[in-house]
């Protein structure tokens, strides 16, 4: 490879025009080069996002409800899928008596594991409108009889239901009578009575939604509560969203490491591989950039550059390719979001670049080692 400089080239613009000029010549290890970190990026990007978004909308629909304060089960779990319908639907005028309560909803939670793990609403409409204000319909109507069922959009999405159609939950059929705004803890609603008949747990329910009528009031009604329901467990909704993040669901971060680790050691190996090879090839450029004087400093120098100008290639790619991503798997899946946040797409750039950085050491350093006069009669 020969490249000419004016007079008046300075050292930066020769050192890019030797590092565009190598990677130009070889295209194919190049591409595959870049293609590598970019991959890099989007597994860390996507599955980061995956579990953030499954997350985070879980907390965002249970927060949605509009109540202040949750009774579950003792020892319930954050999760409404990990609950029970353990307790007896009598609880709720009890708890309506105590000072400070607006209104009471009692839910029979029911899990959908046909397609995925979908958490089904059984509802009383009255006391579930008193304490949402709710459902914010799209299109049809409320459930009239336990074969019917009201779902939400997204849901409705992902199925291609509309109204009048008959769908499949719990190895039975219901007719979906109703579309509606989705955010408001499940995205299927029942009947307490078709939740009941499903369930064989008639008058029996997994989780109290409790609205104020003073939300500045949480601490002094939760006390309250305990006192008339000892052992139960209650969280403040506000709280408790709060909680839904991937640091606080046990595994979860342990599993992005792990994904994050599998990543980075890809983009290592593909990097090392593709400027071993590269050093390899170009040893008498190398001994004739030695033999004009140039350091080991500056070959180190250069390696790097060119691993970094690949690298940072990769990250821009790998971004783009992450949205192209999330768009695609939420048109095959309006269920699964996926979030792409700054915090992680900064943090799979700067492994990108560090898995460059590392792959490119040992080639660097070796590369910079050659003897000139060998480097020279190398063939």
């Amino acid at each position: 490879m020969s490249i000419i400089y004016s007079i008046s080239t300075t050292p930066s613009e020769m050192n890019a025009q030797i590092i565009f000029a190598n990677l130009k010549a070889r295209p194919v290890r190049t591409t595959v080069s870049v293609l590598a970190v970019a991959l890099e990026v989007v597994l860390i990007i996507i599955v980061a996002g995956l579990t953030e978004g499954m997350v985070t909308e879980n907390g965002k629909r249970t927060a949605g409800m509009g109540a202040e304060i949750t009774v579950q089960p003792p020892n319930s779990g954050i999760f409404l899928a990990l609950s029970s319908n353990t307790m007896p639907v009598g609880l709720a005028p009890k708890l309506k008596k105590v000072s400070g309560v607006k209104a009471v909803a009692p839910i029979q939670l029911q899990i959908n594991s046909g397609e995925g793990v979908e958490t089904v609403f059984g509802i009383d409409p009255k006391s579930f409108y008193a304490v949402t204000g709710g459902f914010e319909f799209r299109m049809g109507r409320l459930f009239q009889t336990p074969d019917e069922v009201v779902v939400d959009d997204v849901w409705a999405k992902s199925k291609s239901a509309n109204v009048g159609d008959m769908v499949e939950l719990f190895g039975h059929k219901f007719r979906v009578t109703g579309i509606v705004q989705p955010g408001m803890g499940a995205r299927i609603y029942l009947s307490m009575a078709g939740s009941s008949a499903l369930s064989g747990l008639p008058d029996r329910v997994g989780i109290f939604f409790v609205k104020l009528s003073d939300g500045a009031m949480v601490k002094q009604v939760m006390a309250e509560i305990r006192k008339i329901l000892p052992g139960y467990t209650l969280r403040d909704v506000h709280e408790w969203a709060s909680l839904f993040t991937p640091s606080n669901i046990p595994g979860l971060s342990a599993f992005i490491r792990a994904v994050v680790l599998v990543a980075v050691s890809i983009g290592v190996l593909v990097i090392f591989l593709s400027v071993y090879t590269t050093i390899t090839e170009r040893t008498r450029e190398i001994g004739i950039l030695r033999s004009l004087g140039a350091s080991k400093v500056f070959i180190v120098g250069l390696i790097f550059q060119e691993t970094l100008t690949l690298c940072l290639t990769g990250v821009i790619l790998g971004i783009g390719l992450s949205f192209l991503v999330r768009a695609l798997l939420e048109s095959a899946f309006p269920t699964l979001p996926v979030y792409i946040t700054a915090e992680w797409t900064t943090r799979a750039s700067i492994f990108a670049v560090l898995s460059g950085i590392i792959g490119s050491l040992y080639p660097a350093i070796k590369a910079a080692s050659h003897d000139p006069v060998e480097a020279l009669a190398y063939e």
